[in-house]
């Protein structure tokens, strides 16, 4: 649902300051803190009926922008963990409500957006993001009112390091995570000079930094690092001094749209074979429909519809049954992720009982989810000193041997959560204390 779709009730009922209710003041002494009655300066008054107040979930994904492509389709994974709530009657007996608004990949308008969700449309929950800035933007507003939120796709380290916050929670594999995957083997198997191919944002420099520090503990050597601005289409300069410089290997972090105009003018020039190519991670939406010559090199990703594993084919049915007609057949890493956020949040709430915040935070800080549910490898957990999802990690490459049209990858290997975990994320990350955040209930 659109903006313009939601209805606001008048002015003066909206000013109308929330009663504390038992269940908020006792979710509030669970942590020995004072209630604060809402993220909201100001906020409804839901008259007590049969018909219970809706819980209104904030989905803050682009549908402009480098990462326009991404941001749809992790809106859609969402999405479909909310009908299925819906269908079984909602959370707690509340239908569950979306709301959404274009972040545009842009960290400005992600702040404004998210200010609005909550002071405005009382959204007791956020979900959403890809680009990094967009993402760290959101969590900050969503810290100062307390709002929980739910990054689901940004993959920089910082996420879940130095920009960290009580109320945010990570849900994708970061750039470190990837790099602890792949690097190693790819530097056994092609050479030890490597170039690094830069998206010049914090996921790029970030992502490029774990690269660099794991090329050089294992002997390898950086030869050169070219910083790419962001929305960049043409890539000749940057493959020209590519050829002047002849690495064995380039590690690239360039994401979107950016990725989708590399991979075609490295094909276009015949490199796509020598040096060799690594992708930190590869979104399914940014190679979905490239074609096999432009999906070359060795990459990461944290699930893929073709995995032989329990639910996997269900998932998948279910997907094309919602969405019939989509020009991306098959559901993807990145709309995985926005269906997993959403699904555990609300399942989150259901075992706290209660949608106060604090309650639904200390739910989050001790998930455990099996293999079996996560439709994938190994258990996946949440590191409660930095709320990211530690989860199983897999190297792939293009699949020359499709067992079916948008069977694309080959997986490689699959790498348990404890190998790959970013232990330099811990050190940087400074939660805010339970105590300093503020307490509501939506």
């Amino acid at each position: 649902m659109s903006d313009s779709d939601s209805k606001d009730l008048p002015q003066a009922t909206r000013r109308k300051l929330l009663k504390a209710s038992a269940l908020t003041l006792a979710g509030a002494g669970l942590y020995g803190v004072a209630p604060f009655y809402g993220p909201w300066k100001h906020n409804r008054a839901w008259a007590q009926s049969a018909q219970k107040k809706p819980l209104v979930i904030g989905l803050t994904m682009d549908t402009s922008g480098q990462y326009a492509a991404s941001g749809a389709d992790e809106r859609l994974g969402a999405m479909m963990a909310i009908k299925e709530f819906n269908d079984k009657g909602g959370v707690l007996g509340r239908h569950i409500e979306a709301i959404h608004m274009d972040t545009e990949t842009t960290p400005a308008t992600g702040t404004r957006i998210a200010e609005r969700m909550i002071t405005r449309n009382e959204a007791a929950f956020l979900v959403g993001a890809v680009h990094s800035g967009v993402a760290n933007a959101i969590s900050q507003v969503a810290q100062k009112y307390g709002c929980v939120y739910l990054n689901t796709n940004s993959s920089s380290p910082t996420e879940a390091g130095k920009d960290c916050h009580r109320v945010k929670f990570v849900w994708d594999g970061n750039g470190s995570n990837f790099s602890h995957a792949i690097v190693r083997n790819a530097m056994r198997v092609n050479g030890k000079n490597w170039l690094l191919l830069t998206n010049d944002y914090v996921w790029g420099h970030t992502t490029s930094k774990a690269t660099r520090a794991i090329i050089e503990a294992n002997g390898g050597k950086v030869v050169d690092e070219l910083l790419v601005p962001q929305n960049t289409r043409d890539f000749a300069a940057y493959l020209l001094k590519i050829q002047q410089i002849k690495p064995d290997v380039v590690a690239t972090a360039v994401g979107g749209d950016d990725i989708k105009s590399l991979r075609q003018q490295v094909v276009q020039l015949k490199m796509n074979n020598k040096p060799a190519w690594i992708n930190n991670q590869q979104d399914w939406p940014d190679i979905y429909g490239l074609g096999p010559d432009a999906i070359f090199g060795v990459f990461g990703t944290n699930w893929y519809w073709r995995l032989d594993l329990p639910g996997v084919k269900e998932f998948v049915a279910a997907y094309q049954k919602q969405y019939p007609g989509i020009a991306i057949k098959t559901p993807g890493n990145v709309y995985y992720n926005g269906y997993m956020a959403t699904r555990e949040l609300l399942k989150a709430v259901e075992r706290a009982g209660t949608t106060n915040n604090l309650a639904v935070i200390k739910e989050l800080e001790g998930l455990k989810v099996s293999a079996r549910d996560r439709m994938q490898h190994y258990d996946a957990y949440m590191n409660p000193a930095t709320h990211q999802l530690q989860q199983t990690i897999y190297m792939a490459s293009y699949n020359d041997a499709p067992a079916e049209k948008d069977d694309i990858y080959r997986i490689l290997a699959q790498a348990q959560p404890q190998d790959v975990e970013d232990k330099d994320a811990a050190g940087a990350c400074k939660l805010e204390p339970l105590a300093a955040t503020p307490s509501y209930e939506q």
